[in-house]
């Protein structure tokens, strides 16, 4: 599935991609291409995207410190996508016409020269740490960059809402609005975009989502996995600021928003925007409705980790949760006094990627029935992507008694991977699959009480054994 690519372009855009665009494929510059971002994810990324047949003709371009020749840059990337369509003849094509160039993204001269090497529309891509992408955007309102340059941003997208506030001011200042795309690379998974049509293309579904028939929602996201070697990027940031703040939430927006009248990335962002304005810790209590916990020394699996102070790169006294759990209220007329429970968490012992929906009890069951204690529930898996409907039936045998029945169905992947389809929107200048600027600020605004609370040690900082399921006394989601 190629959602982005399929999308006409945005209501926000009125004047669509500039004419000196609709001629020439765009260059795609990427600055800090020596990271693991980029090999990791973007690489291989743009490989998928460009074995499906998306971003024909596109022009592909290193810039980073490392001192290398166009020739070793070239083997970094082919190296990257191997297994992930790098044998394709259009990926071989891309790569042997790649060039690099060594370069201080905060220098204007060096700037000013990688835009000039640029054909097309320049498509900037940041894969550098925060703090350097805002030195080098300060340098760039100081330049004049070429027609159509669209800037791409990785997260977290400021630290809090008066960063970004200010980090949007920033951008603005280059390129408007319909020209930045900041990745959020959730939006680009396969069933996260199928929530959009389980919900408003099926009459049984849709009617049921709303404060009168459901009970809770949790959306989780519990990894087995420890650091995997981001030390420090994940201990500046945490459990709450890596995955709530801005995976979790904008899963929340696409469960909770209105039916947009169109797929287009106005339409889409707009119902967005409003849901998170309504979204806000459950009875404004930060402190009875969040907990956080980090792991301690353990086994996953087969792994053997350790405790997170122990991990490579991490202070011996670090306060950074590997474990959060928030509560949350959308306060709109559709979800009013429904619970919401975001939860992510690292090196838990059985992980799992779901959204649930627990729907009430029916309000009268007729006398007779038994073994109806257990709630229909619609679960939707985030990883393995498939969708689960548990509902009461009679089961074989004695006709009053009522069993748990699944019904499911698997999505199975799309045809992009999360960052090929997050990049054939960012190429194809479709900023549906992007994070507003409005909505970043929203997202820091509806976790700041919870990051305050946790700042003055007003809750707790728990702890659980890696390969656990979390600590003791918490009840797992």
């Amino acid at each position: 599935m190629s959602f982005a690519s399929t999308a006409p372009t945005s209501k926000e855009d009125p004047s669509g991609t500039q004419p000196s665009a609709a001629h020439e494929p765009p260059t795609l510059l990427i600055l800090g291409a020596g990271g693991d971002l980029t090999a990791r994810l973007l690489l291989p990324g743009l490989a998928g995207l460009l074995a499906h047949g998306g971003a024909a003709g596109l022009t592909l371009i290193g810039c980073g410190t490392d001192d290398w020749t166009d020739a070793q840059w070239r083997e970094h990337v082919t190296a990257a996508v191997k297994g992930s369509a790098g044998g394709d003849e259009r990926v071989t094509q891309v790569i042997e016409r790649s060039r690099y160039h060594k370069a201080d993204v905060t220098d204007r001269a060096d700037l000013t020269r990688l835009l000039g090497e640029c054909t097309g529309v320049p498509v900037l891509y940041f894969a550098l740490p925060p703090a350097v992408t805002v030195r080098a955007c300060q340098v760039l309102t100081g330049i004049d960059v070429p027609d159509g340059t669209r800037l791409v941003l990785e997260k977290p997208f400021g630290t809090d809402e008066a960063s970004a506030a200010d980090l949007n001011a920033l951008i603005n200042r280059i390129v408007p609005e319909q020209r930045i795309f900041r990745v959020d690379h959730f939006l680009g998974m396969s069933t996260v975009l199928n929530i959009l049509g389980l919900r408003f293309a099926n009459r049984i579904v849709e009617p049921l989502l709303n404060n009168g028939h459901v009970e809770r929602v949790e959306v989780v996201f519990d990894e087995d996995l420890g650091l995997e070697g981001r030390a420090g990027y994940y201990d500046r940031a945490g459990a709450l600021v890596d995955m709530v703040q801005s995976h979790l939430l904008q899963v929340l927006a696409l469960l909770t928003m209105e039916p947009p009248a169109t797929l287009t990335a106005g339409d889409l962002r707009d119902q967005k925007a409003l849901v998170l304005r309504a979204t806000r810790v459950w009875q404004d209590d930060p402190v009875r409705c969040s907990r956080r916990a980090q792991y301690t020394a353990g086994t996953v699996g087969s792994r053997r980790l350790p405790a997170y102070r122990g991990e490579p790169g991490i202070p011996p006294d670090s306060g950074t949760e590997t474990l959060a759990e928030v509560l949350l209220t959308v306060d709109t007329w559709r979800w009013a006094g429904v619970p919401f429970l975001l939860r992510s968490g690292k090196a838990l012992g059985r992980p799992r990627k779901d959204i649930v929906v627990t729907f009430r009890p029916s309000p009268k069951v007729p006398g007779g029935f038994t073994g109806h204690d257990r709630p229909d529930r619609l679960r939707i898996g985030l990883r393995p992507d498939r969708l689960r409907l548990d509902l009461n039936l009679n089961g074989p045998g004695d006709p009053t008694r009522l069993d748990q029945v699944t019904l499911g169905a698997d999505f199975g992947e799309g045809d992009l991977p999360p960052y090929g389809e997050v990049l054939d929107g960012v190429l194809a200048g479709d900023p549906t699959l992007s994070v507003r600027g409005d909505t970043a600020v929203q997202c820091w605004r509806i976790i700041r009480p919870v990051l305050d609370a946790w700042r003055d040690d007003h809750v707790p900082l728990d702890t659980y054994a890696a390969g656990s399921d979390g600590p003791e006394g918490w009840t797992r989601p």
